[in-house]
C-alpha cells in the first residue's frame, strides 16, 4: 500500500466493475435465508478482492462509495438513503483498519480480521436504524450483537475466499509481484 501514483484509468474501471457486480449480484440474490448478514459475504468479498488487486488505501472506500450510489439509484434493498451508509461504513472501517495491520500477518489473517472489523461497522447502521426508530438502548445492543455474530459469519466465509482468488491472479500474472 505504498503506491503513490494517481489512480490509473484501469485501476478505476476495476473498482466500478467490483462495485457495480457487487449490487446487480446483490439485487439477483436476493436470498430469503431468514438470516441477517448474508449481504455481508458479497461485500467483504469484493472489497477485499479491491483492496489485493488494487494494493492501495481508498480502494475499498472508493468501491463501498460507489456500490453505494448505485444501489440508491437503483432501489435495491430497502433502506433508502441509509443504504448508502450500508455499503460505505464498512468500506471506510476495513481500509482503516488495513493501514493498521502489519504486512507480517498472513494474507488468511489479514482478509480475516478486516472481513470482521467490515461486520462490525456494517452492523452499525442496523444499531443506528433502531435507534431512530425509537428502540430502548440495551435491545439497540442486543440487536447490534446478534447482527455481529449473524454478519461476522459470512464475512468471514467471503473473506476466506480471497487469498485463494488472489492466488490465481498472480499465478496467472495478472497482478503485479510487489501486491501480496
Amino acid at each position: 500500500m505504498n503506491k503513490k501514483l494517481p489512480l490509473s484509468l484501469q485501476d478505476s474501471l476495476f473498482i466500478g466493475f467490483c462495485a457495480t457486480l457487487l449490487v446487480a449480484l446483490t439485487g439477483m440474490l436476493r436470498l430469503k435465508l431468514g438470516l441477517s448478514g448474508h449481504s455481508m459475504f458479497l461485500m467483504s468479498f469484493f472489497y477485499l478482492i479491491c483492496y489485493g488487486v488494487l494494493g492501495r488505501f481508498g480502494s475499498m472506500i472508493a468501491c463501498g462509495g460507489i456500490a453505494g450510489l448505485v444501489a440508491m439509484a437503483l432501489g435495491v434493498g430497502k433502506g433508502g438513503p441509509m443504504i448508502l451508509l450500508k455499503f460505505i461504513l464498512p468500506a471506510i472501517a476495513m481500509d482503516l483498519v488495513a493501514l493498521l495491520l502489519p504486512l507480517t500477518l498472513g494474507l488468511h489473517w489479514r482478509c480475516v480480521i478486516l472481513g470482521i472489523v467490515g461486520c462490525m461497522a456494517w452492523a452499525v447502521k442496523v444499531a443506528l436504524t433502531n435507534a431512530l426508530a425509537g428502540m430502548a438502548l440495551d435491545v439497540v445492543l442486543i440487536q447490534w450483537g446478534a447482527s455481529v455474530l449473524k454478519g461476522g459469519f459470512f464475512a468471514t466465509l467471503g473473506a476466506l475466499l480471497v487469498p485463494p482468488v488472489l492466488h490465481r491472479l498472480k499465478a496467472h500474472d495478472l497482478l503485479h509481484r510487489d501486491k501480496l
